[in-house]
């Protein structure tokens, strides 16, 4: 049985990637605050965000990953604020690391010991893992993290037949990414004309790089970029 664990599958590229996944015939477990509202999901719930959240569901969580002979992890979870290194207090930068690093920590050492040849644990990063722009600091800092860990991941798994990657999506047309946006059209306008095809990228698209990426070891190690291509300035 193949299992697909994924963070933050309730909405955006977690939902799609949940999605894609059921399409492929996968058992789907989501981990998030809230369920996945796609039909065939098993939805554990959990506030990633909370320090110590996943203890709670380290039964169930054992159970389930015990029955799979293939598992692919999707670290997946993750929040932008806005925020500058000139004013990011201790304690909110420890909340965003909390969700996007700790806690992806936790799930890899919860995960790992079941995972055999041809399971694979893939990080959602961003265009932001590479390089920075001013006013998301904290979102910046963690998504580098992120980084290191999945080439930590790739070094000291090496030899269990176990693959890492990670997908850095550029702009991506989600909940999270219209939120911070709001109403305002020039944003969203000056977004899309980064892009070498002047348009948000769709969850869907980062789905299918994910299951592409789930059954493709010779990309162990690697961080690929999935953003349409931008144009730099």
């Amino acid at each position: 049985m193949n299992l697909l664990v994924v963070t933050g599958a309730s909405s955006g590229i977690g939902r799609a990637i949940a999605n894609r996944f059921l399409v492929d015939g996968w058992n789907v477990l989501s981990i998030a605050r809230r369920p996945c509202p796609e039909a065939g999901v098993d939805s554990l719930l959990c506030d990633l965000a909370e320090p110590g959240a996943l203890e709670s569901l380290e039964g169930a969580l054992s159970e389930r990953l015990a029955e799979a002979d293939r598992i692919c992890l999707v670290h997946n979870a993750s929040v932008m604020r806005s925020d500058r290194i000139d004013g990011l207090a201790s304690a909110d930068l420890q909340e965003v690391l909390q969700l996007n690093i700790l806690s992806a920590n936790a799930l890899n050492r919860l995960a790992a010991p079941s995972m055999g040849p041809g399971s694979s644990i893939l990080y959602i990063g961003s265009t932001l893992a590479e390089k920075a722009v001013p006013g998301v600091a904290s979102y910046v800092i963690a998504k580098h993290a992120l980084a290191g860990m999945m080439r930590a991941t790739c070094q000291d798994l090496a030899g269990r037949g176990i693959h890492t990657c990670m997908i850095c999506p550029g702009f991506t047309d989600t909940e999270q990414l219209r939120g911070l946006i709001g109403d305002n059209t020039e944003t969203l306008a000056a977004i899309t004309a980064m892009s070498a095809f002047d348009r948000l990228i769709e969850p869907e698209e980062i789905a299918e790089t994910v299951a592409f990426a789930s059954h493709a070891p010779v990309l162990n190690g690697a961080l690929i970029h999935a953003n349409l291509g931008q144009r730099e300035r």
